[in-house]
Parts: C-alpha cells; structure tokens; sequence
C-alpha cells in the first residue's frame, strides 16, 4: 500500500528521558532571563532547591536519593518535576512524588504518592531470597488456572515498600511461566522481607484483557524505510518504530530477565504496497499494527505536545504473530514493545484494531508518567486511561473503516465471544464483569473490570447522561445518583484526564486520588470556576465518587 505522508509540527512538552538520572544535590537555579521559557535542567535544579528548602515538611532524609523520571513545562512556564526515590539505595515503591513550581520558580507545593516516611530500621532481610521467589512462584500457579509451567529462577528485589502504610522492607518478585497453552503469563509479588507476609500481587504483563484484534484499517498512509532496493516497514518519521514478525513464538523469561525472546524480524516489501488485508498475508497484521502505533503517536503528539511513549521522540516497536491462536496483546516496559496475537479466529481474529494498540501504548505512557500500580483502584485507574487514550486515539484517527466510538475492541471480537465488544464505556456493567460505579469493593475487582468507574465517568463527561446516538453507534448512560450530566466533548475529556495523569496522579492514586487530580487539571486548564470544573465534579459524583 501507499506509504507517503505528511510529518507533523514539532512537539511543546518539554521532557526528560524516562531513566534519566540527576544529581540531586541542591544548586541554585541558573538565572533565566526576563520572560523566557525554562529549560528542563532549570526546573530540575529550581526543583531540588525546592525539595532542599521544604525536606521536612515532605519527609526527606540524607538517606534517600532521588531520580528525575519526568519534566513537564506548562505553556506559561510553570514547571513539574517528577521523582522516584530510594533509601540507603533501595528503590522506595510509593515514593514518587511531583515538585510544583511557579513560572518563576517559586514553589507551589508537592504532590506524593504517599505520606508515610520511606524508612526502614534495616535494610538487612530476615526472609531469605530464596522464599521469597518460592512465594512469587506458588503466587502464578494460584492466580492462573490450570496447569502452569513456572520458569524456574525468579530474581527477588530488595526494596522498600511505602505504598501500603507504614514502610517496610519488601522483597519484589515477577514469577514468569507459560499457561496450558503455551501463552506467557506472570505475577509480580510483593512479599515482607521481615515477616514473609504478602503484600501484594498483581500481573506481570499488562494486557488489553480483551484477547484479539483483526484488520479493519482499510486502505492506510504508511511511512517506510527504503533499504537495499526493498522497503522496511519502519517509520524513520517518528522515532524509528518498526513492526517485526515474531514467528509464532513465545518469550521465555526468568523474572525480569529473559532467556530468550520470541523475534521481531522487520517485516519488508518490494514495492512499498503491504499486505493485503487478508490474514492470508502475514504483513496484513504489521500493516494494522504499524498504522495504531503511528497513529497513536501523532494522537499524543499533536493533540498533548508529547513526542512518543517516553516524550523522547524515540519510537518502539510492535510484535504481530505472537504465539500460536494467542487471544491478547500486552505492553512490556522491559522490551519498550507492544505485542499481539493471532486470536484463535473463533472467539478473537488478530489483535491488532486501532483501540487496542492505543491502548497498549497507553500503558507505556502511564508507565513513564505517573506509573500507576497494576493492582486495586490504581490498577483499575490504569486499564481505565488505557482505554480511554485508545478511544481517543480512535476518534483522532477519523477512519471511515474503523470509525470512533465508545466500545473497547469491537472489531477484534468474532461471533464465538458472544459480545459486540469486550467493554462498554457508557455502562461498563453491560460485559456482566465491569463496575458502573465506586464501592469499596471495586479494588478487590480485576484490574479490567475495576476500570469500569473510570471508563463510566469518562463517557459522562464527554458525552453526558441518558439515552443519545454518538457516530452512529446507540448509547444510554446512566448515572449511579440519579442526576443529569452534561458532557463537555471528547477533546476536553482527553486533555484534564492527560494533564491529571502527567501532572498530579502517583503510582498509588485511587478514584477518590483521580477526582482530586481531574479537578487540579480542570482549574488549570479553564479556572475554578468554569464550567469544565463543575462537570468533571458532576461526572465523578454520578459514579459515585464523591
């Protein structure tokens, strides 16, 4: 297929590279002249003369280091800066926390995942490692069913864990395996190095939990690379993202680290026109995959001034032909990649549709930004971005062969899953598994199904209450409250939700954390008083988050 497009404006975020690492002793800010706009090293050095200044208040210690994970520099210069940190060289889960700063530097407060001071008395283990990797491998064949084959050698950090009260000394553990099927599967588990107690646990690899995508793109713009009289299909445009075939294999992992890993063979052409749309040609797959991912970059790029997942401008790449009938597709940090599945053709076609693969490059977004954690409400709050960016991602796109709309996966789906779709925005509960509205049992939820609330209230605040046809697609919304909500439009919708996920969400934020977080994005995009403010108010509270 045709593969000339046009390039798009240069981004206006400003951000550092995810990993970056500072120094974090306190300097003076170098001076900046009259009305000009702050570099990212001038918000970091303004920055840790702020946290120098108010290290008392904000728990800090000579034992703890920081990293800088992200720089975010509004239009009007005001500037946010975001931490990880360690203690005695432990990474601290729960200890990131966000540096706000007036255009001038001033400081204007910080927001932290957690209050609790990232201190341990010890940081010498009581539970050996190896129970801890013994726990995280029982924890895997626990949470998946049927027979699973753990790949032995699971690595146990040490870290201190802030996240869940008071600070601890923990072991953190990913347990890595394949199901009966042969498909990967891990836990990552959370364990008590004094005690043994786990703390928690949550999956290894973030999924689209919808299982298969196929291809519904039509004809599509693809940039390619020319090489040696072929074409590569990578995308020299933005960051060098390619597709790769993965030949139906599968990772094998210990942990973190991975033994081997299933290819990613750049796929080529001869003449520049791919695939042809049938999953009779195995680059009809990488076309859909390769047009979500370049699709999704521009959504972020020219909609949020974000270049690419991290903000670096560097691209990732995608796997299609992952494994054998395998009904997913998943983001892993540890490979910067997206992966997907074949489907079994019955249940799901190839998971490669245009909502799946914003959603999975969502994931990769949230992991450079706000991190959130991959269990109870956060983990909920999670899912939920993901697929609200993979449906804005959509809409974006205005593709007549896959036009937007409110549904999760809708194209993937074959007659065998029994569904239109694999979650519904505009009343979550209609997949029979999903929340329409908080309680406090929605953290004990599964992450896909927890995000429900979240997905809820972003279809009131675009869209509004009741009954309506969006796109040509029927919805009927209702409100856990019994009110009327009037939406502001989908544009609006995706710029508080990103602005609360960049500027002021934590790893550790719950629903009642991203009400707060929406309303400090609303009053700094349109003022305490806007309209915008009263109904994302609204919109919280007619899914019960009050």
């Amino acid at each position: 297929m045709r593969t000339r497009t046009r390039t798009t404006a240069l981004a206006t975020t400003v951000a550092l590279a995810a990993g970056t690492l500072l120094a974090v002793t306190a300097q003076a800010a170098p001076a900046a002249g009259a009305g000009s706009r702050p570099t990212p090293a001038t918000a970091v050095a303004r920055a840790d003369a702020a946290l120098g200044a108010h290290a008392a208040e904000l728990g800090l210690t000579d034992r703890q280091s920081r990293s800088v994970r992200d720089v975010l520099i509004d239009a009007d210069g005001s500037q946010h800066v975001r931490y990880d940190r360690t203690f005695a060289g432990l990474p601290v889960l729960g200890g990131d926390l966000i540096v706000h700063l007036a255009p001038g530097g001033g400081y204007r407060g910080a927001d932290r995942a957690t209050t609790a001071a990232p201190t341990v008395r010890s940081t010498v283990p009581t539970v050996a490692a190896d129970a801890a990797a013994a726990a995280a491998e029982s924890a895997l064949r626990t949470a998946v069913p049927g027979r699973t084959s753990v790949t032995p050698g699971a690595a146990p950090e040490l870290v201190v864990d802030a996240g869940h009260g008071a600070a601890r000394l923990a072991w953190r553990t990913t347990a890595a395996g394949q199901d009966y099927l042969g498909n990967p599967v891990a836990r990552t588990v959370l364990t008590d190095a004094t005690t043994g107690q786990l703390i928690d646990a949550w999956d290894g690899l973030e999924t689209a939990a919808g299982d298969g995508a196929s291809l519904y793109g039509g004809t599509v713009p693809l940039e390619t690379t020319a090489s040696g009289g072929s074409y590569q299909l990578k995308d020299p445009t933005r960051g060098a993202t390619y597709t790769g075939d993965a030949a139906n294999k599968t990772d094998l992992c210990l942990g973190s680290i991975c033994l081997f890993r299933a290819p990613a063979t750049v796929f080529t052409d001869a003449d520049n026109h791919w695939g042809t749309g049938t999953t009779a040609d195995r680059a009809s797959a990488a076309v859909d995959a390769q047009y979500g991912t370049d699709t999704t970059w521009d959504y972020y790029k020219n909609v949020h001034g974000r270049s690419g997942i991290a903000g670096d401008g560097k691209g990732s790449y995608n796997r299609v032909h992952y494994g054998s009938n395998y009904n997913n597709a998943f983001w892993q940090d540890s490979c910067f990649c997206m992966t997907y599945g074949d489907g079994d053709g019955s249940t799901f076609g190839p998971l490669v549709a245009l909502d799946v693969a914003g959603h999975e490059m969502s994931h990769g977004v949230t992991s450079r930004t706000a991190k959130l954690n991959y269990s109870g409400e956060s983990g909920g709050l999670n899912e939920a971005t993901s697929d609200i960016m993979g449906t804005l991602v959509e809409w974006y796109a205005a593709n007549p062969a896959d036009p937007g709309d409110y549904l999760i996966g809708e194209e993937i789906v074959k007659p065998g899953f029994g569904k239109p779709a694999l979650r519904f925005m505009d009343q979550p509960s209609k997949d029979t598994k999903s929340a329409d509205c908080w309680s406090s049992s929605v953290g004990g939820l599964d992450v896909h199904y927890s995000s429900g609330v979240a997905n809820h209230f972003a279809f009131l605040l675009a869209e509004g209450s009741g009954a309506r046809v969006v796109g040509g697609v029927a919805y009927n919304s209702p409100t856990c409250n019994g009110s009327t909500v009037t939406g502001i439009g989908r544009d609006k919708l995706g710029k508080i939700w990103y602005r609360a996920l960049t500027t002021y969400m934590t790893s550790t934020t719950n629903y009642a954390g991203a009400r707060t977080a929406t309303l400090k994005a609303a009053t700094d995009l349109y003022g305490a008083g806007s309209a915008e403010y009263a109904a994302v108010a609204a919109a919280w509270s007619a899914v019960a988050v009050n």
